[in-house]
């Protein structure tokens, strides 16, 4: 435990209050940076560290030792009595996980997706309304300013849109063997897509009324019902349409895998992340979320017919890196439960966002357009 800091009283408002004991659940990628942000920050205490494998042992060691390990998270859950449940673990155990915490009065962070279904997402929804718990998903670009001023921007260059985005990842050794991991659940357009379905739906504030998409089975080491490819379209109410592409494995080209880009009737706005998106660095966790400059292009023209005003670069000063993302997410966590904060509107944007892209997948399935209701 980090003695430094545990059980330490953190003000605010002139009210003294106990650090939140966080249970964290994973100890992988997603698992070890939530655990970092907890360690660091003020107002958390970490009670217990959680995985099946050694990945807690090395987590431990990172964060300096003496915190508790534990193997299974019921026992855990048992042992350790927390405030907070993290959890970073594969997506076929969040819905039993979240809703065990739930029922044990304990608020929730869980990572992206929120379940491997929709009903189960309903499901942890439903319980954390329930418990009268807080419940908040880990959809990180909300909580990048670059992002933010990305969506910001999309929504000035006119309807409909045309949303072009993907993350293609060439991974190899450790990389890979989450991604198989992953693939065991679901596939990657439903576990990545999430985020960016999330984006589209910012940015048009309209209602996706289809989708369709295809993928591809590329290797043996990816289940049969599964694919390691897919790409999905999305149309909206107001005529915008949506595009996101997202393949997994040594054999994925990395030669255009960051697309981040976006245009309406009055001119373009896109991501221009010259290292993030340079060849090599598809499966690297730290420039998935990079923008580096924004460009603004505008579509109108004088009376010779020639563009009327030149691009213009946007070169934002605050570029957080992955951890101080994940860092933020956890300060707001704090602040949804300290200042009581009503989180309905997010968690039902995850569970949206989630149910398009398994409209998607059974469109990959089915090879059939998939009609959204509601």
């Amino acid at each position: 435990m980090n003695t430094a800091r545990a059980g330490a009283l953190v003000p605010k408002e002139g009210i003294l209050e106990q650090n939140l004991k966080v249970l964290v659940v994973g100890c992988g990628n997603m698992g070890a940076s939530h655990a970092a942000a907890y360690h660091n920050l003020d107002g958390f205490e970490i009670c217990g560290l959680v995985s099946t494998g050694e990945s807690k042992v090395k987590l431990n060691a990172q964060l300096g030792g003496g915190y508790p390990l534990y193997s299974d998270y019921y026992e855990a859950l048992e042992a350790t009595r927390p405030d907070a449940v993290c959890i970073s673990t594969y997506p076929d155990t969040h819905e039993a996980y979240a809703v065990k915490a739930l029922e044990n009065g304990c608020h929730v962070f869980i990572e992206k997706p929120l379940a491997d279904s929709v009903e189960g997402a309903l499901r942890v929804a439903e319980a954390a309304e329930k418990a009268g718990k807080k419940l908040l998903v880990g959809y990180i670009l909300r909580y990048h300013p670059s992002w933010e001023k990305f969506t910001e921007l999309a929504r000035e260059v006119g309807k409909p849109l045309v949303m072009r985005m993907n993350l293609n990842q060439q991974s190899q050794g450790p990389k890979w063997t989450v991604h198989k991991n992953l693939m065991k659940s679901l596939s990657p357009i439903v576990d990545c897509a999430v985020h960016y379905i999330d984006i589209m739906c910012q940015m048009t504030r309209s209602k996706p009324m289809q989708v369709s998409a295809i993928g591809a089975r590329l290797t043996d080491e990816v289940p049969e019902w599964n694919y390691n490819y897919g790409q999905l379209q999305i149309r909206f109410e107001d005529g915008s349409v949506g595009w996101y592409e997202a393949g997994w494995g040594p054999m994925v080209s990395d030669n255009a895998f960051f697309i981040k880009d976006v245009f309406g009737p009055r001119g373009a706005v896109s991501i221009v992340a010259k290292k993030a998106g340079a060849a090599g660095n598809s499966a690297n966790v730290d420039d998935h979320i990079k923008t580096e400059s924004i460009k603004v292009h505008y579509a109108g023209l004088d009376a010779a017919g020639e563009f009327a005003r030149p691009d213009e670069w946007i070169d934002l000063t605050d570029e957080p890196d992955h951890q101080e993302l994940c860092n933020r997410e956890q300060r707001y966590f704090l602040k949804a439960i300290r200042e009581d904060i009503d989180l309905t509107d997010p968690t039902s944007d995850a569970v949206n966002s989630l149910r398009i892209a398994f409209a998607c997948d059974d469109s990959v399935k089915t090879g059939d357009i998939v009609r959204l209701n509601g």
